[in-house]
């Protein structure tokens, strides 16, 4: 509780204190409005008359400085009292509390007769929007994220421009409707509407579907669409406010507008695709200076983004292709204190931006003008909510025909719900010119995110749980999971292959091989670039677990007389023991190994019924088959004839055979002899050498070996010759 009191007297003073400023800054104004003339009559007086000033007040110098301090202050302080409220955080969502204290701030500012600051279009984009994509892309999932760039690009840009042009035709008929005050709204300005307000913000979706833990195909579906929207949306904005100085529209404009939109998307992909690069080829070589290893990234990830809105590039899909390509080879490169610094340091700038545009959200309701009409809003609310709907669910029913993991209806409806407006649409509606209905336009903008940020973002929580939607796992992937995840790769490329099918694994091998052939040992530095990439993330985890062993507290304790001294002597015994082998024997050894255990599939032919070619071999492989078959069969049949026990001495196999009257080759040898001698005899399977009288009274039992000794060991009966028929014959 007392936490609690000293969070809000916090705020309050920051409220207070920001509402100050204002004040002084006008009272400075004017005080050094009413000075000026007096500063400039009495410059020809001499001054040495006038005493040296002790303390002075200066607002004015540090008034824009500190006002943005202010303005983070204020931030953080309610991120953090927001975490000190737990019942009311599993109710009303994060950036919904922000909006709300921007709306009080708003009217604090107006109540002492100040103009609230207004979300400008290049604050927000040039310095509030970067960090949260730069986050979102460099911690991007990968796997899930390529896995499934079909549907999101199915989502992104055919569910925009459905949505785009559904609310604009929508728009339009309602606009013609007679009695309704709005006839003078055109079919482009409805349209150019319905492309700002139709696109799902990545902003808005990030601070809402990471509180609800939703499940990582879910998320990854609907943060994709609204990462990969912008350039749709940056398409129509520019083609739209360009149609409109043009007095008609032909052929050549739609196909240079199409042609427009592969530019613009593939040339944001591609400037940060060359920045991410270079990033990853600096880090190479900051090894003695890893101060600065950190700011690498930040600067080339924001050239990046500027570098792309210079040429009216998509600036959103800049960074992401920055921050996904120059990952891997910077995190191989830089040190584990770097790792720390850049993660820490994005989330942190990250979360001050997300928490500053909701507040701005707030405050801009109240600054500026606003024109309200019932039918025009109306209208646009619904018309974003049914189009909304019908396209996930038509663009669903023919994904589905091509997806193994379906979209069940629990899925659409989640992605439909999870359409949230934010401030990208605020910040593009706030650069439309007098052409249009501006106000009209803005009020009916900020309508929508207050109903989609307030009603959907407080509902959906409770929704998920009602309809029992699968939320994500806490638990992160063992080696385990990772050696069966890429043996299941290997094996789904290898059955691609043999189909001759070029699939998604085949395309990802052939990317893997190229990245470890040639990009590897340029990007990475030492032995790094060569080390597989099971080796490098036991390495990871390895390092993982020690950190949080540290951060628990959990590093083993040593007890008092055992001393440093003790523990080097001992190891240095140890080392002496061991064997110890030389760079060279061991990269000789990683060498073998890699080659022999690691050895990756060979590029085969793919099968094809109709263009086997014949084997040279395969008569001989035929005639060994038959041979090995016919000796198989020969060995059974004798196997059945030998297991039948043999009948008198008179029998014709004893009588051919002729063992009991050639003795010469019996002969027993010397019992004194070190070698012990095996003796065969005809009746009985004692261990001693046999008598006469044994030998008649067991003389059915076959043949049998005895040892010469006495050492009592069990005799071994012995298989009768395969020229013996048996003793029926």
């Amino acid at each position: 509780m007392y936490s609690r009191f000293c969070l809000l007297s916090l705020l309050l003073g920051c409220l207070i204190q920001l509402s100050l400023c204002s004040d002084i800054a006008v009272s400075a104004q004017e005080e050094q409005g009413n000075t000026t003339s007096q500063e400039r009559s009495g410059e020809t007086r001499n001054k040495s008359n006038k005493a040296f000033p002790v303390v002075t007040v200066d607002f004015a110098h540090v008034r824009s400085p500190f006002v943005v301090a202010l303005w983070i202050l204020l931030a953080s302080v309610l991120k953090l009292g927001f975490h000190y409220l737990p019942k009311l955080s599993s109710v009303v969502p994060e950036s919904c509390l922000l909006v709300c204290v921007g709306l009080i701030v708003g009217g604090l500012l107006k109540s002492v007769g100040e103009t609230p600051p207004i979300l400008r279009a290049d604050v927000f984009f040039f310095y509030l929007l970067p960090p949260i994509i730069l986050d979102a892309g460099y911690f991007l999932p990968v796997r899930p994220f390529t896995e499934n760039v079909g549907t999101i690009l199915c989502f992104a840009v055919i569910g925009t421009l459905w949505n785009a042009a559904f609310v604009g035709v929508g728009l339009y008929a309602v606009c013609q409707i007679k009695g309704s005050g709005l006839e003078n709204i055109t079919l482009l300005p409805n349209l150019l509407f319905g492309s700002i307000i139709s696109a799902v913000d990545p902003v808005a979706v990030l601070a809402v579907f990471e509180e609800i833990h939703i499940n990582e195909l879910l998320h990854i579906l609907v943060f994709g669409e609204s990462l990969l929207n912008d350039a749709v949306t940056v398409v129509l904005y520019h083609l739209l406010e360009e149609y409109s100085y043009s007095p008609q529209i032909g052929a050549t404009e739609v196909v240079l507008g199409i042609l427009s939109f592969f530019v613009v998307a593939l040339g944001g992909i591609f400037v940060g695709v060359f920045y991410g690069l270079i990033a990853a080829f600096t880090s190479r070589f900051t090894s003695r200076l890893r101060v600065i290893e950190p700011l690498f990234v930040f600067l080339y990830s924001y050239m990046a983004y500027l570098c792309s809105e210079i040429f009216h590039l998509s600036g959103i899909m800049a960074l992401i292709a920055c921050g996904v390509v120059m990952r891997p080879y910077v995190e191989a490169n830089i040190s584990h204190k770097s790792h720390t610094t850049i993660k820490y340091f994005l989330k942190m700038w990250s979360s001050v931006s997300e928490t500053l545009i909701f507040i701005f959200l707030g405050v801009s309701t109240l600054a500026g003008e606003h024109h309200w009409d019932w039918i025009f809003i109306s209208c646009t609310l619904l018309f974003c909510l049914v189009g909304r709907v019908l396209g996930v669910l038509g663009l669903t029913f023919i994904l589905n025909k091509f997806r193994l993991v379906k979209l069940t209806p629990k899925d659409q409806f989640i992605i439909s719900y999870g359409g949230l407006r934010g401030a990208i649409a605020f910040s593009l509606g706030y650069l439309l010119n007098e052409k249009f209905p501006r106000i009209l336009f803005l009020t009916a903008i900020i309508t929508i995110i207050f109903f989609t940020v307030f009603v959907q973002g407080m509902t959906i929580r409770p929704l998920v749980e009602l309809l029992a939607v699968k939320k994500k796992q806490d638990s992160k992937r063992s080696i385990n999971e990772e050696i069966h995840t890429q043996f299941l790769d290997h094996l789904l490329t290898g059955i691609e292959d043999v189909c001759g099918h070029y699939g998604h694994h085949h395309w990802k091998d052939k990317l893997n091989r190229f990245n470890k052939k040639y990009v590897k040992k340029c990007l990475i530095t030492g032995e790094r670039s060569k080390e597989p990439q099971l080796i490098a993330f036991y390495h990871k985890m390895e390092m993982k677990n020690a950190i949080e062993m540290v951060a628990s507290g959990g590093m083993p304790k040593f007890p008092s007389s055992v001393s440093i001294q003790t523990l080097q002597r001992r190891s240095t015994l140890t080392e002496r023991l061991l064997p110890t082998l030389t760079k060279e024997r061991e990269e000789e050894v990683r060498k073998i190994l890699r080659e022999n255990l690691q050895k990756t599939r060979q590029r085969l032919r793919s099968y094809n019924r109709h263009t086997l070619i014949a084997d040279p071999y395969e008569d001989q492989w035929n005639q060994m088959l038959l041979k090995r078959q016919m000796m198989r069969s020969t060995d059974q049949r004798a196997s059945l004839h030998l297991t039948v026990p043999a009948s008198g001495r008179d029998s014709p196999p004893g009588m051919k055979s002729g063992i009991e009257s050639d003795t010469m080759y019996f002969e027993p040898r010397d019992p004194e002899s070190d070698m012990p001698a095996i003796t065969i005899d005809l009746a009985t399977s004692a261990t001693k050498q046999p008598t006469d009288a044994q030998n008649k009274d067991a003389e059915d039992k076959g043949i049998v070996f005895a040892a010469n000794d006495e050492s009592g060991s069990p005799s071994q009966r012995v298989q009768r010759f395969l020229s013996d028929p048996g003793p029926d014959q």
